[in-house]
């Protein structure tokens, strides 16, 4: 028996060295050497950390003068919004990287998976296709429906004057730390049925498996993410088991109780749900709300006109999305050998679309590098991504993104934002990690 416990142990501790080391340290590895040779996805990935959006237009540019497509040395990459808008809406193409083509290496890949829900491994929604995908998306749209987001909208406008009222306009702040993540997070944790007093942990968690969409991790970035999420996934089990005993007025107890046809979700597909809501609909929003304060910072004469035409804050909030996403780009893999405009796509061939590169496409937006909140086609973006895997919160985050920033600007008409800001280093998800300020001018 002891020989046995001792063999387990001895594999369970293998598994996560052996996922690391797949995932991360190989593709870190032959990043790092691709670069160097001037390979354009390669340069964008190691640029991606350190880089803003803006910075990356010229990659864009230089990527999208190959054509539709370009063949890096991993993938092919677009950042043309017509390539990118046929990609994400094919049938011939399905969600993430497909699965690895050596034997030895899948069944090395599939041995070492995390006990845990992830948000890029099944049965998440970002990577579940038909006809899982089909029945599992349309229970959860039957209770995230935009009826339910916009009836949030008042207590997401109390929740925001709240925090704002707790903020002394004497004292500097850190915006994110102070307002661009606990807006978020306290809805979310409504939606989710979270007690108040553990919503200082679902943020910690949600904070720290922010970089579990990015490849290339180091040990420690790995091993930390891998803890949050295995936290997060325990923290989980006994939530929903709280909420079958004792059901609450929100979003998550009804989508315990919903049913198809008589079948709900599994326990482990509510819990990737719940995690994806938590990343999806916090992680990025926190992302909007950084970057659509820095835009409009930097371009008050925009803010003048908000401020005299408040009318037009849905369409800034498209146009804080299209100009600084807070996802950089997504993966599909081909299923069939096909064409996208033009160009032959063997079956088996991973395609990257950089969604922030197809967001600046002089093909579809006037001047791509201008921020106007005047922009008639700025919900044009594909910053949520388009076709079947379209996001889920985008209405949401739409709602927040307008509550948001229209009550912080309305509070604080002379807030000014400080030397020292720093932006996050996950190359995926893209924001701000401090937003010091002065909230009066």
């Amino acid at each position: 028996m002891e020989t046995r416990a001792l063999t387990t142990r001895i594999r369970d501790s293998a598994k996560p060295v052996v996922r690391w080391g797949l995932r991360h340290a190989l593709a870190r590895t032959a990043v790092r050497t691709a670069a160097k040779r001037g390979d354009l996805q390669a340069r964008l990935i190691t640029q991606a950390g350190t880089t803003a959006t803006a910075g990356l237009s010229g990659l864009f540019d230089e990527i999208r003068a190959h054509g539709p497509l370009l063949k890096g040395s991993f993938a092919y990459i677009t950042t043309s919004h017509a390539a990118v808008k046929e990609v994400l809406t094919s049938n011939d193409f399905q969600a993430g990287f497909g699965t690895v083509e050596n034997a030895f290496v899948a069944r090395l890949d599939a041995w070492s998976e995390p006990g845990h829900v992830h948000p890029v491994e099944r049965p998440s929604l970002l990577v579940t296709e038909p006809p899982d995908h089909t029945r599992y998306r349309k229970l959860v749209t039957r209770v995230f429906t935009a009826r339910a987001v916009e009836n949030l909208r008042a207590r997401t406008e109390q929740i925001a004057a709240g925090l704002l009222d707790s903020l002394d306009p004497a004292r500097p702040v850190d915006l994110v730390e102070t307002y661009c993540s606990l807006l978020p997070v306290t809805v979310i944790a409504e939606i989710l049925g979270v007690p108040e007093h553990e919503r200082k942990r679902v943020l910690e968690l949600g904070a720290a498996a922010a970089p579990s969409l990015d490849m290339g991790l180091s040990w420690r970035q790995f091993r930390a993410v891998d803890s949050a999420l295995a936290s997060f996934d325990a923290w989980l089990r006994d939530h929903l088991d709280h909420l079958r005993a004792h059901p609450g007025d929100n979003l998550l107890s009804r989508l315990v109780a919903a049913k198809e046809d008589g079948v709900g979700l599994t326990d482990q597909e509510l819990r990737s749900t719940a995690g994806l809501v938590l990343a999806a609909g916090f992680e990025t929003t926190v992302n909007l709300l950084g970057n659509g304060i820095a835009l409009l910072h930097r371009n008050p004469a925009e803010l003048d006109t908000l401020r005299r035409e408040p009318e037009l804050w849905p369409i800034a909030v498209e146009e804080i999305l299209r100009t600084d996403p807070p996802v950089l780009l997504t993966g599909r893999s081909c299923v069939r050998d096909t064409e996208v405009l033009g160009v032959p796509v063997r079956a088996g061939s991973l395609v990257t679309t950089v969604l922030a590169g197809a967001n600046r496409d002089p093909a579809v937006f006037t001047d791509p590098g201008r921020f106007d909140v005047r922009r008639e086609n700025a919900r044009d973006h594909v910053s949520f991504s388009a076709g079947r895997h379209y996001c889920l919160g985008a209405a949401l985050a739409r709602m927040e993104g307008e509550v948001g920033l229209r009550a912080l600007f309305d509070r604080f008409p002379g807030l000014t934002l400080l030397p020292g800001a720093t932006r996050r280093g996950t190359r995926i998800l893209r924001g701000y990690e401090t937003l010091p300020a002065r909230l009066r001018g």
